[in-house]
C-alpha cells in the first residue's frame, strides 16, 4: 500500500476491518467519514450570511494531501455555524483532560466559541461521530496513538468523547503505556504512548578515555539511538490493532536540545555517526528505522497512520521570546501562508518542514498519512494561550473539547 501519492488505501485481504469501520475510527480528525460518504457527494451552495473562510485550492509545492475519490478532506474551509456550538460530544468535566487544555474550565475568553466553527471539505460533508457507533464497530480492538503530547491532544479527545456514551472503564497501561483505558462492555481499548522522538536517547557525557566524538570536542549532549525504538511504545506494535503515530515537535527544541551545550548526537548500531550529522538527518534516520520496525513487528492486518505536523501559531516571537496567540477567529488565507510559508521561513514554518521529510519516508511504506495540518493551519484561535497556566503562551496544543475534535 503505497502513500506516494497520499492515497487512503485499506488492503483488501483484511478481514477484521473493513474500510467502512476504519473511517468511523478517526473521524475526530476527520478522514474516516470522508470515505464513507458517496463519491456522488455535492459541496452545497451557502447562505450569503455564512462566514466562509476557504483553504488554498491549489496545493502548495511543499505541502502533500491526502486524496481519495471525489473528497479531500485536507483541503476546504471553516464554516462559521453558531448552532453546533452545544454540539460537542463531552464538556469540561472529562477529567482526562490535561489541566492546561481545559479552556473552558480556565475561562478563555472565547472558549466556548471555538466550537461554532465547522470544517467543511470541498467534495464532501463531515458529520459528527457516533461514539456509540464506533464502540459497536471496534468491539475487540486496541488502537494507540504513540507520539508527543499533540498526540496525547488527540487520544484525550476520542477518549472523552467515547467516555460520554460508556461509563463502564477500566484504567490501566497496557504494553507500557502512559495512559489507556478499556470500554468493558465492547472490549476497546485505547493507549497512549508517550515517546518526544520515537527513538530511544538519553544524557550522553564524554568518556575520560576518549572516543570518536570526543576526539571531536564533544563534552556531553543527547545520544540518540537512530535504531532502537522508546521503550514506551516497543511492544505497542505488536499488541495494538490500530496505531496513530506522530513526531516532529521536539526535533527543533533548543531549550532541550541546544546545538552548542547539549546537542544531539546521533548513533547506529551502538555506534556514533560520524561526522555528527544535523537534527533534520537524524530525523531522516529515525524515520527510516522506526518505520522498518513497526512493518515487522506490528500485527497482521494492522492498520498504520501516520499523523503529519499539528502547527504552532506563535506570533510576534517564538514561545521563549514573547511570542502569543491572541487571535479570536480563524485566520484567512492569506494569513495562513504568511505565517506558515516555508519561503518565509517564519516561527513556526516547523510544521511544514517537519512533514517534507515525513512525506519522503512514508513513501512505499504500509503506513497511510492522517492529513492535519492546512486544516489545522487556520486556528490560531483554538490554543490554550494565556489560559494554558503557563509562564508563556500556550500556542502549540489545542484547546478542548476543540479542533482535535474535528
Amino acid at each position: 500500500m503505497a502513500t506516494g501519492g497520499h492515497h487512503i488505501h485499506l488492503q483488501n485481504n483484511r478481514k477484521k476491518f473493513s474500510l467502512l469501520p476504519l473511517l468511523s475510527l478517526l473521524i475526530f480528525a476527520s478522514i474516516f467519514l470522508v470515505l464513507s460518504l458517496s463519491s456522488k457527494t455535492s459541496i452545497s451552495s451557502s447562505s450569503s450570511q455564512t462566514l466562509l473562510l476557504e483553504g488554498r485550492s491549489e496545493p502548495d509545492p511543499t505541502y502533500s494531501s491526502s486524496r481519495f475519490g471525489v473528497c479531500n478532506y485536507s483541503e476546504g474551509k471553516w464554516i462559521y455555524d453558531p448552532k453546533d456550538r452545544f454540539n460537542h460530544k463531552y464538556d469540561s468535566s472529562c477529567k482526562e483532560i490535561f489541566r492546561g487544555w481545559n479552556c473552558l474550565l480556565n475561562n478563555k475568553s472565547n472558549a466556548k466559541e471555538i466550537a461554532t466553527w465547522r470544517w467543511k471539505p470541498h467534495g464532501c460533508d463531515l458529520q459528527p461521530l457516533d461514539p456509540l457507533q464506533f464502540l459497536q464497530t471496534y468491539r475487540d480492538t486496541n488502537i494507540g496513538f504513540v507520539g508527543d503530547s499533540l498526540n496525547r491532544n488527540m487520544f484525550v479527545s476520542l477518549f472523552c468523547t467515547l467516555k460520554r456514551v460508556s461509563t463502564d472503564v477500566k484504567k490501566w497501561r497496557p504494553a507500557r503505556a502512559d495512559r489507556g483505558f478499556t470500554f468493558l462492555e465492547h472490549n476497546l481499548t485505547i493507549a497512549y504512548h508517550r515517546t518526544n522522538l520515537l527513538a530511544r536517547y538519553g544524557r550522553w557525557l564524554a568518556n575520560a578515555n576518549g572516543g570518536e566524538l570526543e576526539a571531536l570536542g564533544y563534552k556531553e549532549g543527547y545520544r540518540v539511538d537512530v535504531d532502537v525504538p522508546d521503550s514506551t511504545w516497543a511492544k505497542a506494535a505488536s499488541f495494538h490493532d490500530i496505531l496513530i503515530f506522530n513526531t516532529g515537535h521536539w526535533w527543533w527544541a533548543p531549550a532541550k536540545f541546544d546545538p552548542v551545550k547539549s546537542p544531539m548526537l546521533f548513533f547506529e548500531k551502538d555506534k556514533p555517526v560520524i561526522p555528527p550529522v544535523q537534527p533534520n538527518v537524524g530525523l531522516d534516520m529515525v524515520l527510516k528505522h522506526m518505520i522498518q520496525y513497526v512493518e515487522k513487528t506490528a500485527r497482521p492486518g494492522s492498520i498504520k497512520l501516520f499523523r503529519t505536523q499539528s502547527p504552532r501559531h506563535f506570533e510576534g516571537g517564538d514561545w521563549d521570546q514573547g511570542g502569543s496567540c491572541q487571535r479570536l477567529q480563524p485566520l484567512l488565507p492569506e494569513q495562513v501562508e504568511e505565517l506558515f510559508s516555508v519561503q518565509n521561513n517564519g516561527t513556526n514554518v516547523e510544521a511544514r518542514l517537519v512533514n517534507q521529510h515525513l512525506y519522503k519516508a512514508l513513501k512505499g511504506s504500509d503506513f497511510q498519512i492522517l492529513d492535519i495540518t492546512h486544516m489545522s493551519e487556520f486556528r490560531a484561535d483554538a490554543h490554550p494561550s494565556t489560559a494554558g497556566g503557563k509562564k508563556h503562551n500556550d500556542c502549540m496544543h489545542w484547546c478542548l473539547p476543540g479542533i482535535t475534535d474535528t
